[in-house]
């Protein structure tokens, strides 16, 4: 095998991860897709054999691109928008469309979240809801550790008590319907709560457990979990609504659900113990 295949399945190890790091930053999935493809030429270009804490590094440099992202879609805005009311997080022009991401990301959050610095809001996301150290987003933002901490403190405290309490409850009841009709078997309602492109990723631990890598299509997606899921709880997963199967007390697999417009459009299974030990995992009442 190549150093640069050797590099790649590294990558690919990552990968679960670094989408949802850049989903947080961006709001996006398209564009958080499209980030971590930059990052992956920017990381084959520069070689990795020889970083010691290579999903550290993986994540700082989709966070530069993210964070480079956000800046440019400040700057369009600032010379576009004028006295225009602010404009959302990707300045959506179709209310329906404009729906569907926040739906996706949580409507509250995501408001607040745009109306931050991009440097505030790359450190909030980044320590908050990652667990990345203050050392590690000071150069990244070009701050000292104690300045990105002071950023991510601004961004908590316009942050905190502001996501809607209806937009979380109507993604809890997505989640809740998926585990019922998972648990029953029931292979109608598992359809019904399914986007026709769904996709379920797995990362490298997940596989290895036995999960497939990818299934995509609601129908395959409802094949593959009817009848499963049993053990599987309702919880906030960094404050939204998820489920985990645990062992003995133990996580031991994370179910990440972006929900779109109603209904699961992926589901992300994280058992990568490092990953899941910077989850913050809130239990939910189950009905």
């Amino acid at each position: 095998m190549s150093e640069i295949d050797v590099l790649a399945a590294r990558f690919e190890e990552h990968r679960v991860r670094l989408t949802a790091v850049a989903h947080r930053l961006l709001g996006s999935r398209a564009e958080a897709e499209d980030a971590v493809q930059e990052a992956w030429l920017r990381v084959s270009r520069a070689g990795g054999a020889e970083v010691e804490n290579f999903g550290g590094w993986l994540t700082t440099v989709v966070a530069r691109v993210a964070l480079n992202q956000l800046r440019a879609r400040t700057n369009r805005r600032e010379e576009l928008l004028d006295d225009a009311p602010p404009a959302r997080l990707q300045a959506v022009t179709d209310p329906a469309e404009e729906a569907v991401l926040a739906d996706s990301v949580g409507l509250a959050l995501l408001v607040v979240l745009d109306t931050l610095a991009p440097a505030e809001r790359l450190a909030f996301v980044l320590h908050d809801l990652f667990d990345v150290p203050f050392d590690e987003i000071a150069p990244i933002v070009d701050r000292s550790p104690a300045a990105a901490r002071q950023l991510a403190s601004r961004a908590r405290r316009r942050v905190r008590g502001a996501e809607l309490p209806d937009a979380t409850e109507r993604r809890r009841e997505v989640v809740a319907a998926f585990l019922d009709a998972s648990r029953s078997g029931d292979f109608t309602a598992l359809l019904a709560v399914l986007a026709p492109d769904v996709v379920v990723r797995a990362d490298a631990v997940a596989v290895r457990m036995g999960a497939e890598a990818e299934v995509r299509g609601a129908t395959r997606v409802a094949e593959a979990y009817a009848g499963r899921a049993r053990a599987a709880r309702l919880v906030l997963v960094d404050g939204v609504p998820g489920a985990v199967w645990s062992l003995r007390g133990t996580p031991q697999v994370v179910f990440a659900f972006t929900v779109e417009d109603g209904v699961v459009a992926a589901i992300d299974l994280l058992a990568d113990p490092e990953t899941l030990a910077g989850l913050d995992l809130q239990p939910l009442p189950q009905r």
